[in-house]
């Protein structure tokens, strides 16, 4: 072909290639331009004839938000001003606040938890009281979050609150200074057996793999030869702290997990520094609970063969949120990747999820305002239905969603009559809580960690819950004593004695925990643990 010729050729094929890619931008302007057209015809109708006066702004929010709930993903949202203050302040674990958790009783707001080092704290504000005024506003009819709404504000600005409290008279006044509250990310890390450290992991806060990193630095000068780290119900949180707890425990240079896009474009994050703890055997327990974060965690250090996972596979939630800061003080949080383990496994598991916070089919054993949970009663079997990859170790590891556990241990099983039992407390399940506190109110001072259920407490709990009319099955009641029991002491342990005395007072209650031991006792490497894994499963 002579050169015109080709020159032609092109030029042909340029005029040709041109009015399709103009028609193709003339048809998305169109397309804008009609969306617009309908977006403003059905604004002004609403706006013009509905039957109630809505505001401009917010029909404006109301479309705002619609659009992302269309988008049918449960994780994307549009925040509220008052909401992303709130996300902020979950996220972070620091706010500005008084140091107290609460929770709704019946019509009561109760402090549940008073935060050492707080305002809470050093007014002498206790477990159990009541939250009657907050700014000479009565609380009467007040969610948890309205209360909570009150409570929050800027470090150094004051509240006022009046309090109740069981069993005394005069109400109690309190005049606090809010101040930067850091809720810990490892409330406690505790030695077993005299040498086995234990460190539970409750939410990955900014301040999360400092807090790990000084527990399992405290427990290793304590004498551990062995550490478990417990990310069970943990549902996540920062995901930059998921990458700085799994490099505290892996080599520099190693991937901790990757980010794809829709543009396929793939984001490796790699350890930046050195091992800490190298040597230390590593049993990480997670649950259909454990999420996002903490699935980070377990799968990188599981396919670097730094940890050995033991428990049910976990939740399944790979997908990465970016929040995008709008005017006004919105913000917009939006899914735009998913996350993957370094050998390749997707953590994000096909279904079509419940929004975020549902509770969904299982079978762990309920709680007395819980009706179902995730998957949980797992066996080995359900790994050969699952796609395999391979550690750095040539170690088979399981994908199709969530964390597939080295070693599956279902959790602790109640009888169906006990079942039973808890499903129909379930809709009461604010009184069943209300009434399970008072008694452990009414019990502080009076047990010993070692206490077991009396009679009497059994029948005392049924008394309370008939006197707020709740309809108890009497034969239901008395097929589920052992569960009562279980709830009556565990609460008060916890209670009277704080979390870690309850967790060691559980540890025979709990077959995942007593798996994980029995394996980290006998292994005094990590490689013993896989060995003695593999030998524990055939």
């Amino acid at each position: 072909m002579s050169m015109p010729s080709a020159r032609r050729n092109a030029l042909i094929a340029v005029t040709v290639a041109l009015p399709i890619v103009a028609g193709g931008w003339i048809l998305q302007e169109r397309a804008t331009r009609d969306g617009a057209r309908l977006f403003d015809q059905v604004l002004s109708l609403v706006s013009d004839r509905f039957v109630d006066t809505v505001g401009t702004a917010a029909l404006y929010e109301k479309a705002a938000k619609g659009l992302v709930d269309q988008l049918n993903d449960p994780y994307s949202e549009l925040l509220s001003p008052k909401a992303a203050e709130r996300f902020s302040a979950t996220s972070t674990g620091r706010y500005g606040g008084v140091g107290m958790q609460i929770e709704k009783q019946q019509e009561n707001i109760v402090v549940v938890r008073v935060f050492p080092n707080t305002p809470a704290e050093r007014a002498g504000i206790v477990e159990g009281d009541r939250i009657a005024v907050v700014d000479t506003m009565s609380t009467r009819g007040w969610s948890t979050q309205q209360v909570s709404d009150v409570l929050l504000g800027a470090p150094g600005t004051k509240v006022r609150a009046r309090f109740s409290r069981p069993g005394v008279a005069q109400p109690i006044d309190h005049h606090l200074t809010r101040a930067i509250i850091r809720v810990p990310a490892v409330p406690y890390a505790i030695m077993l057996d005299g040498n086995i450290g234990y460190l539970p992991l409750l939410q990955f806060n900014e301040s999360a793999s400092q807090d790990v990193a000084a527990a399992a630095d405290r427990l290793v000068k304590q004498g551990a030869r062995g550490i478990i780290v417990d990310v069970r119900d943990n549902p996540g949180g920062i995901l930059e702290q998921a990458l700085s707890i799994s490099d505290v425990f892996l080599n520099n240079g190693q991937e901790i997990a990757s980010v794809r896009g829709r543009d396929g474009a793939v984001q490796k994050f790699k350890a930046d520094g050195r091992q800490h703890f190298a040597g230390i055997p590593l049993v990480v327990m997670v649950n259909g609970y454990s999420a996002s974060a903490s699935e980070i965690v377990a799968g990188s250090l599981q396919d670097h063969d730094r940890a050995l996972v033991v428990g049910t596979t976990s939740y399944g939630k790979g997908l990465v949120q970016s929040v995008f800061p709008l005017e006004g003080g919105y913000s917009l949080k939006l899914t735009t990747a998913k996350w993957y383990t370094p050998s390749g496994r997707s953590i994000q598991k096909d279904r079509t999820p419940a929004r975020p916070g549902t509770i969904v089919a299982g079978a762990r054993a309920p709680q007395p305002d819980e009706e179902e949970t995730p998957d949980s009663l797992e066996q080995e079997s359900v790994k050969k239905d699952r796609p395999t990859f391979r550690s750095d170790a040539g170690r088979i590891v399981y994908g199709g969603g969530g964390i597939t556990p080295d070693v599956i241990v279902p959790e602790d099983t109640i009888s169906t009559a006990e079942q039973d039992f808890a499903r129909a407390l379930a809709p009461k399940g604010a009184i069943v809580r209300a009434a399970l506190y008072d008694m452990a109110l009414s019990l502080k001072g009076k047990i010993t960690p070692d206490i077991q259920a009396k009679p009497e407490w059994r029948a005392e709990f049924l008394r309370r819950l008939e006197k707020d009319s709740v309809a108890v099955n009497p034969k239901q009641f008395q097929a589920a004593t052992a569960l009562v029991d279980r709830w009556i002491t565990h609460q008060a342990i916890r209670q009277s004695f704080g979390d870690s005395t309850l967790f060691r007072r559980t540890i025979s209650e709990d077959p995942q925990m007593l798996k994980a031991l029995e394996l980290i006792r006998k292994g005094h490497t990590q490689q013993d643990l896989f060995t003695l894994a593999r030998a524990s499963i055939k």
